[in-house]
């Protein structure tokens, strides 16, 4: 990891202090797990629970309150399932056009 990555990272944390520890691990997540071009984390609810030791109920349910606390973006629904990518406006980037991933 580069250190432009890590400094990223570190004003990641810096921006989620007030956050509980799950809400800014599933942040901290999505932000470090690959995505695709629109930034999507293109993973099961299931599996990044368990690439994070939480109980799936314990992970939707910390996922929904960062959702809700505007972390989070759903960029796409397959189905039943929901992709979901940060926020580009809480990385300080800013997007006028939000991206979707290409089908």
């Amino acid at each position: 990891m580069d250190n432009d990555a890590k400094q990223k990272n570190l004003e990641l944390l810096e921006k989620t202090a007030g956050m509980t520890a799950n809400q800014r691990l599933v942040v901290m997540l999505y932000a470090l797990h690959p995505t695709d071009r629109s930034g999507a984390v293109l993973e099961t609810a299931a599996n990044l629970a368990k690439l994070v030791g939480m109980a799936p109920p314990v992970f939707s349910r910390t996922r929904k309150q960062v959702i809700e606390a505007g972390w989070l973006e759903e960029t796409e629904r397959l189905g039943h399932i929901r992709y979901y990518r940060l926020d580009p406006k809480r990385m300080g980037e800013n997007v006028v056009i939000p991206l979707r991933r290409a089908t």
